[in-house]
Order: structure tokens, then sequence, then C-alpha cells
């Protein structure tokens, strides 16, 4: 299969959610992070959604995207071949209670790779006074897809300083991943395939075993970033960002470690890599940037 480098731009219909409190709770219990932010509804200023809950938002996109794209002519078929490869959110303002979020969104790069081609997509979150509340760059890669043409779009990503060291960590925090954790992600935040919950399908596309969501490793990495490098304060976090490389098995610990941390007079920056139980990156180029 080959995808053109002119599609870039493509369209995607928009999306339409009303987030409830159950969603906001259920997603930090998915992840064993008991912060009061997302949890305390009698406080004044009420619950906020953990900074990672907006993939749980743009997921109904992602898992219908022959529905979402906005085009007759794309070829929907290479999508049968993606894997998330890419993630980088830009956080506004965390999500708040009965927001009611538009996503709009469009096919904003595709870019050759050695494994086939990298196709991201850029999607805008806006509330009901017409202000961004996040954008998402997710980059699925389209496993033996070629790109024909040049690549297109890498301008338009997010800049972003990656580390180019094997450096020792400046903390590194080791979290068991229990041997149900995928089934209550997929439960708690609705974002379903059945490589993480089917041991059957697993088998069937050549894994030994079930693994845990992506998106669920790079939660517990914030979770425990913010734990440590923010005070506890979700509201500080402005980005995250990392590139997704390798698998985590239920029933096994990972090893969150922050490699470096780099200080300006209003920010500070956060690079950091999670391995799997064989010592294997899971994350790598990891980045978040917090506001003082």
């Amino acid at each position: 299969m080959k995808i053109s480098s002119q599609y870039i731009n493509t369209p995607l219909k928009d999306y339409r959610v009303q987030v409830d409190w159950r969603s906001i709770m259920n997603y930090a219990a998915a992840i064993n992070d008991d912060n009061p932010r997302y949890f305390n509804d009698e406080s004044e200023s009420g619950i906020v959604a953990h900074p990672m809950f907006p993939v749980a938002v743009t997921w109904p996109i992602m898992e219908n995207l022959s529905h979402y794209i906005n085009s007759e002519k794309f070829p929907i078929r290479v999508f049968a071949t993606i894997v998330h490869y890419y993630e980088h959110l830009k956080i506004y303002r965390l999500i708040r209670l009965d927001d009611e979020i538009r996503i709009q969104g469009k096919i904003t790069a595709i870019i050759p790779h050695r494994a086939g081609t990298h196709v991201i997509l850029r999607l805008d979150a806006i509330d009901k006074h017409n202000n961004l509340v996040f954008t998402e760059y997710i980059g699925g890669m389209l496993r033996g897809v070629k790109c024909v043409g040049d690549g297109k779009g890498e301008e338009s990503l997010p800049i972003r300083t990656i580390l180019k060291n094997d450096d020792d960590p400046i903390w590194k925090k080791s979290v068991y991943i229990d041997k149900l954790r995928s089934f209550v992600y997929d439960g708690c935040t609705d974002i379903v395939f059945p490589i993480h919950t089917s041991k059957k399908f697993a088998h069937f596309v050549g894994l030994p075993d079930i693994i845990l969501q992506g998106t669920a490793t790079l939660a517990f990495a914030v979770k425990e970033i913010i734990n440590i490098e923010s005070e506890r304060d979700p509201s500080r976090v402005r980005e995250i960002a990392c590139n997704f490389s390798g698998m985590v098995n239920p029933d096994s610990n990972i090893s969150i470690q922050v490699k470096k941390k780099k200080e300006t007079g209003n920010s500070k920056e956060i690079f950091f890599e999670v391995f799997n139980h064989e010592n294997q990156k899971a994350i790598r180029n990891g980045y978040i940037l917090l506001k003082k």
C-alpha cells in the first residue's frame, strides 16, 4: 500500500462532547492517581481532569478515523496498519466538569519513515467560548505503507529538544503494573482496542500476551513527574510529548527515569524515559513543560 504526501491538510469532521464527572474521576482512577484535584467535588474550584485526559476525549475520533476523515479520495485502507508512535499535547488549561468541547482537526504532516509512513493529525479542542483548551498532535506509523512524494508538514509540528545522551537519571521510580491494569484502563477511559485485553487477539498478531496501552504508560510517568516536580499541581503542565517505542506487559514493573531538567525564568522542562521490565525503552524522547 502507499499514501501520497499530497493528502496533507485533509480535514476531519468535527466531534463534540460534554465532559462529566465520571469520565474525569475514572481517568485518574485508571492510573491509580489519588490527587484530590481530580476527585474532591466539594472544593470551591471544583474538579479538573488529569493532563493526559485529552487522549480519552479524542479517542472516539481515532477509533473511527474512516468516519471522521472528510474526504472521499483519501485511501482509508492504509489505517489498517496504524500504530500509535508519537504524542504531543499542548495544554492551555485543564479540562473542567461540564466543559462543552468541540474537536476540529486535520492531517498536518505526512512523513516518510524507514518503517513506512508517519502520519500526524492535529486535533484542536475548543470550548463553548471559542477558546482553545488543548491541541493534540497524534502520530500514527503506517507500517509497510510507502510515502509517495517528499514528506510534507514536518515544519508544522511543535519544536522540542531531543536528548542525545544516555546519562544516568537524575531520579527514577519503579512502578508496578498489575495484571488487570489494561482492563481497568480500558473500562475507565473507553480507550478500547483488543490487543490490550484479548489474549486471542494478541496471539493472532504475534504477541505472547496482552500489552498495556501506550497512553497508560505515559500517564503513569506524567503522574509521577507531577507528584515530584510539580508539587502535585497538575495545572502547571503545559506540554507533554513522547515517542512510543516498546511494549509494557501487565504484571511487571516499569522504570520512570528523569534524565535532565532545565529551568528558565517562568518554566521548567523535564526530559524523561520509561523502561519496561526487560530494560527496553517503552517511551523515549519524553518531555514535559511545567510553568512555575
